[in-house]
């Protein structure tokens, strides 16, 4: 059985000691490809050579070229100290371009805001001949005196601050008078494109509601309150209204004063501007200087 198995047994295969020489053959073949193109490219082709010179000297602005000598050649040797620009020069061509862009920036700024305070001052002029259509429309109805209006930043603000038309300590519904100003008011809004926020507010008396959590809970009621009698008896589009609860955080009047407590319980209709921010931003300078403006022409100045 043994010597069966014997002669089936296949051979050992043979090792090839010489296999590193395939390795071998072709890293050398890879070091005179190498040494061949270093050699093709250390041939300088002296017209593209003086295209190069010509360009680079061109590019600096000078008449000669920075790569060359006292003598305006190169050396047998090929190497020559680059010619640099003069430091000083540099430098107040550094300052002139900064002075430049600055002047430009100074500009594009100056130009800016004169635009913007050209359009804060057209949109404060249609608040302004909002505010005396307002006025003069309450007026007309013996109510003038239960509002205040003011124009800021936001836009036109119409404040509900009479004896008359206040809300009662904790409560938030409308009084008789309360519900004229708004049917006054309601029809010039409703024309309007602008989006009106409706503000509720509490005085700054440090006692809980009876009705409500807190403040909060209760300035939210009365701006609601204010809000729906807009809509559902003034026909005010409901999408361009917006109610808002700032409970005490935002008095109208300083609240040490005597009778604070009763203005500052109030709602607030701001007629929002349509103007950008920075526009908005220019609305109280604008106020001022249109102030100031008339102040002179009173004095004769």
């Amino acid at each position: 059985m043994s010597s069966r198995r014997k002669k089936h047994e296949e051979p050992e295969e043979h090792v090839n000691h010489e296999r590193w020489l395939v390795s071998y053959a072709d890293m050398m073949t890879l070091l005179m490809v190498l040494f061949i193109v270093m050699f093709a490219i250390s041939q300088v082709d002296q017209r593209r050579f003086e295209m190069l010179k010509d360009g680079m000297a061109a590019g600096f602005g000078q008449e000669t070229s920075p790569f060359q000598g006292s003598e305006g050649t190169m050396d047998s040797t090929g190497v020559k100290p680059l010619t640099t620009i003069a430091p000083e020069r540099a430098t107040t061509e550094t300052a002139a371009q900064k002075q430049t862009a600055q002047a430009r920036r100074k500009t594009v700024a100056q130009e800016m805001y004169q635009r913007d305070y050209a359009n804060a001052a057209k949109e404060v002029e249609s608040l302004e001949k909002l505010r005396r259509e307002i006025e003069r429309t309450l007026k007309s109805k013996g109510l003038l005196q239960d509002v205040q209006i003011n124009i800021d930043e936001r836009g036109l603000t119409i404040s509900l601050v009479s004896r008359h038309i206040v809300f009662r300590a904790n409560e938030a519904d409308l009084s008789p008078r309360g519900k004229q100003v708004l049917d006054v008011l309601a029809p010039v809004i409703r024309r309007l494109p602008n989006q009106v926020d409706v503000d509720g507010h509490t005085n700054q008396v440090k006692v809980k509601p009876k009705y409500y959590p807190t403040d909060w809970e209760l300035s939210a009621a009365r701006a609601v309150t204010v809000l729906r009698y807009l809509t559902e008896r003034g026909d005010v589009p409901t999408q361009r209204l917006v109610a808002l609860a700032f409970g005490h955080e935002k008095p109208l009047r300083d609240p040490s004063l005597p009778g604070a407590a009763a203005l500052n319980k109030r709602v607030d209709l701001i007629v929002v501007s349509q103007a950008p921010e920075s526009t908005r931003k220019l609305f109280t300078k604008v106020i001022r200087d249109h102030r100031a403006a008339q102040a002179q022409m009173g004095n004769g100045t």
